[in-house]
């Protein structure tokens, strides 16, 4: 894991001993982190095999492909990772059922979420105790999760049956399912908490969800293969990537008018970066982060990295 400096662009550290490391959050104090490995070992398999070296675009997109729904699936075990972010060491190991594909802490820091694909769900980890509380069901293929400012809802996107999934944060149940597009991966919630944006990677598009309503308000066209979303401070601005059409598309969200500027090879995740007015962007073919003027969409730096930047997170 890479630790940069987003004032210089500097990279200023890592932290080793982790094991395919995908989905990567952090609590609002700053204090801890928390990832995910996305993969997976037999039950009864003492230690993860080392990660292979090497892997093909389309060996990626047969891993992550999507299940149809009701499809059995043979889910392994894999772990999440509580790091404290002062000595960079891992706290505790949290073995869970089923890859980690991305994680989430809720508002007041006290629970981590982490989606697993193969295994239809989402685990909810106490950073307390470091125990698993809850194991909840969402659907086939969970692929993201978002939190609303309050958090006491949480929001998982179901790549396998086109929906979002509602989560009671107090006694952890389903109470809604959004239907909202072909393949739904990555979320953002706008800051007051009313909408949900997501990219529908099947149809090319990214949905907007009015929350109280549980319904598609509007889609934009994005191009084919979407994938990370992001908002701009105000929440005013959307940013989506598109891997095959190596795009970053900025959508004026009051206006609708869309801007895109080319980013290639395979713009991957994007992330807004706090109070910066910058964007991270990864690569998916290549090792390295581009730096993106959010007003602009000028190009300002480029950062190396040693493998390919999947879910990037902002500590204080």
């Amino acid at each position: 894991m890479l630790i940069i400096n987003a004032a210089t662009e500097k990279k200023i550290g890592k932290i080793g001993g982790l094991v395919n490391p995908h989905g990567l959050a952090g609590t609002p104090d700053g204090k801890l982190l928390v990832t995910g490995s996305n993969q997976e070992r037999a039950p009864g398999q003492g230690k993860t095999p080392p990660k292979p070296k090497g892997m093909s675009e389309a060996e990626h997109l047969s891993h992550h492909k999507a299940p149809t729904a009701g499809a059995a699936q043979r889910v392994g075990l894999s772990h999440v990772d509580i790091i404290d972010t002062l000595s960079k060491k891992v706290l505790r190991r949290v073995e869970v059922k089923g890859a980690v594909h991305h994680n989430l802490v809720t508002a007041d820091g006290r629970y981590a979420i982490s989606t697993h694909t193969s295994a239809g769900g989402i685990s909810v980890i106490d950073l307390k105790t470091y125990k698993i509380i809850k194991t909840v069901a969402t659907g086939p293929a969970p692929n993201y999760a978002v939190s609303s400012g309050d958090g006491k809802w949480i929001y998982v996107s179901n790549a396998g049956n086109g929906t979002i999934s509602e989560i009671d944060a107090t006694v952890w149940i389903v109470t809604r399912n959004f239907i909202v597009g072909k393949a739904p991966e990555h979320l953002v919630m706008s800051p007051d908490g009313s909408k949900l944006y997501v990219n529908n990677v099947g149809e090319g598009t990214v949905a907007v969800i009015a929350v109280e309503k549980g319904k598609v308000i509007k889609t934009y066209s994005v191009g084919k293969r979407p994938h990370g979303v992001s908002l701009s401070d105000d929440g005013k601005t959307l940013f989506a990537t598109s891997k095959a059409e190596n795009t970053l598309v900025a959508i004026d969200l009051v206006t609708g008018k869309q801007r895109s500027i080319p980013l290639s090879p395979a713009p991957y995740h994007v992330t807004a970066i706090r109070g910066t007015g910058k964007l991270y962007v990864s690569s998916r073919k290549l090792p390295k982060i581009w730096v993106v003027d959010q007003k602009t969409l000028a190009i300002t730096g480029e950062i190396k990295t040693k493998g390919f930047g999947h879910q990037m997170v902002v500590v204080d």
